[in-house]
């Protein structure tokens, strides 16, 4: 039995707790919540986060992480973007050496622009670095409905192991080397997919969101190539997949914002009405300073920083997209 300690409680890291449980782990959740704690304690549940969703009883909750990683052998990091370095600072006295850190979060260090993987070397150097990432609506894979994703490491024993930590009849992993292509792809199809939202509130059709996905993807690979990723990552399941399901499913939070803020409600306003976060706001702001600072041109992350944090009308916006200076189709 190995024992997993997983930092963050939402519907992502719940869902991931409940599989491992499940699988005959000894799992650890911490929650910042502590009415999550207690409810997973007590009734076995996250009304808060996944509600109507029964959990192993074997599950056991903390409202302190460093408790939650002591003695474990794997630490499955599924904080928001932005406190997973808060997070991994407060942990980092507990976490031993070798240890296989598998990061579940899907964004960018808001202050550094960092990937959780150099999020992870800087606070817990000598950690054994997973990116876990692909197309997997957290309800889905509660529901034990078949899902692929990609376990990705520098280290292939270690994108090994975790594929043996994590995969089930139900639960596909795929290994994969390109790390900072993984994490990239999976950090920026939020941002697309709040675009894709802003098309479907506004009813501008299929023909706009086929164009928007094609080019939402050059944009991706873009500054993936930049950052020195291979672009056939963007061509699987955590590149293209995982765009194709954010962009288009009714269960994603990025998809629903884009089409609340296109009926004019405000980010600010949606975020004080919703506890769950939509990481691909963020990312618009963190993408588009990363994008400026290489020099690489990501017009659709401007545009969706641009509605979000400056109020500009997805109207305008479109049309800036849609007058672009004519050029060849290319991805580079």
């Amino acid at each position: 039995m190995t024992r997993i300690a997983v930092l963050g409680a939402g519907s992502w890291g719940t869902t991931l707790a409940d599989l491992l449980a499940r699988k005959g782990h000894d799992t650890r959740l911490w929650a910042y919540e502590a009415e999550v704690v207690e409810a997973i304690n007590a009734r076995h549940e996250n009304p808060v986060f996944l509600p109507n969703a029964p959990l192993a009883e074997s599950l056991r909750a903390f409202g302190e992480p460093v408790d939650a990683v002591d003695g474990a052998d794997v630490v499955l990091s599924v904080s928001p973007s932005h406190v997973v370095r808060s997070v991994l600072r407060r942990v980092a006295g507990a976490v031993r050496p070798g240890t296989l850190l598998v990061s579940a979060t899907k964004g960018l260090d808001p202050d550094t622009l960092a990937l959780m993987s150099q999020v992870a070397a800087e606070e817990l150097p000598a950690v054994r670095f997973v990116a876990l990432s692909g197309p997997s609506f957290a309800r889905e894979v509660y529901e034990r409905r078949p899902t692929a994703v990609v376990a990705s490491s520098t280290e292939a024993a270690a994108a090994e192991e975790a594929q043996q930590v994590f995969a089930t009849n139900r639960f596909r992993v795929y290994s994969n080397t390109d790390v900072v292509g993984v994490e990239l792809g999976g950090t920026l199809k939020n941002v697309i997919a709040i675009a894709a939202g802003m098309l479907d509130g506004l009813e501008l059709g299929n023909n706009a969101r086929a164009a928007l996905l094609t080019r939402g993807l050059a944009e991706i690979a873009r500054l993936g190539v930049a950052l020195g990723a291979s672009p056939v990552t963007f061509a699987g399941l955590a590149g293209m997949g995982d765009l194709i399901l954010t962009a288009t499913g009714d269960l994603s939070r990025n998809r629903a914002l884009g089409i609340a803020v296109a009926k004019g409600e405000t980010y600010e306003r949606y975020r004080e009405r919703h506890r769950t976060v939509a990481e691909g706001a963020n990312a618009s702001r963190a993408a588009t300073a990363l994008g400026r600072r290489l020099g690489v041109e990501l017009p659709i992350s401007e545009q969706v920083c641009a509605i979000l944090f400056e109020h500009r009308p997805p109207a305008d916006a479109i049309g800036a997209l849609m007058e672009r200076t004519l050029k060849a189709e290319q991805w580079r």
